[in-house]
């Protein structure tokens, strides 16, 4: 029965546990072979405890008189652990949300089919007792079914991650958007207050680059000076320097010829 489910991809101790203990309502305790997990936190129970004594004596017989008794044993002994297997009501088990049936594995395929063969009423019959029987093939064409359930789910586990990661980005994105869109105003603002302060440094009259290059003028010695760009941007702003030098011999003559930088 392992073999089955493994064939089937599901994943030991995740989609499906081997004999675990569980509660039932009055306290007692139930160990089912199997128990198949299912979405939605539901549960489907398999048990596989069916004797082929019989069968196995129905196979290897010649006399067919010994044939004939060994198959009423094997039908007699599967509908004995069918009644036994609805007793146990594994489908009520306090810690197991389980479907309203157990599956009843008959491992060996031509055992199955003997016995559904040879008494047609024995699957329906099981049915009405909350048990169906299955052989290897349909077992597995059963966990497959299982596997496509548990696929679906992740596709829709993932999807639903994906929206919901989806919608985080979105808010994410509208929120440095708008912090984008701040920081460009304050950038304007701090444009803005930056011109202010160069215009107060460098233009119009009274500008601190004129103010200092007139005390430079007046005599003040600094050890570092302004660069010829910033001080000739502030002249052109203001009023001209307090003190400059001029050569006498460009300034123009008087009448007697005397330069007016010889004038008293």
């Amino acid at each position: 029965m392992e073999k089955v489910l493994e064939a089937s991809g599901l994943r030991k101790g995740e989609e499906y546990v081997v004999q675990s203990s569980h509660t039932r309502e009055d306290g007692t305790r139930a160990l089912p072979d199997v128990i198949l997990h299912l979405p939605e936190g539901r549960s489907l129970v398999i048990d596989s405890k069916v004797s082929l004594v019989a069968y196995e004596e129905f196979a290897v017989t010649e006399n067919e008189s010994e044939r004939a008794a060994a198959g009423k044993r094997h039908m007699e002994s599967i509908r004995g652990h069918i009644k036994g297997l609805s007793g146990k009501n594994y489908q009520t088990l306090y810690s197991l949300n389980s479907l309203a049936f157990v599956l009843l594995f008959v491992p060996i395929e031509p055992a199955f089919m003997l016995a559904v063969a040879s008494d047609r009423d024995l699957f329906m019959d099981a049915w009405d007792r909350n048990v169906l029987l299955v052989s290897p093939s349909t077992l597995l064409f059963v966990v497959r079914t299982v596997a496509h359930l548990w696929r679906q789910e992740a596709q829709s586990r993932n999807a639903q991650d994906i929206a919901k990661r989806g919608a985080v980005l979105y808010d994410k994105f509208v929120g440095f958007v708008e912090d984008m869109h701040s920081l460009g105003t304050r950038l304007k603002q701090a444009q803005g207050a930056y011109e202010d302060a160069h215009g107060k440094l460098t233009s119009g009259r009274g500008n601190l680059v004129g103010q200092a290059q007139k005390l430079r003028q007046l005599g003040v010695k600094p050890s570092k000076f302004l660069a010829p760009v910033l001080v000739d941007g502030a002249y052109e702003s203001d009023e001209l320097p307090l003190a400059f030098e001029v050569d006498a011999a460009e300034l123009p003559k008087n009448a007697n010829g005397r330069s007016l930088g010889d004038l008293p």
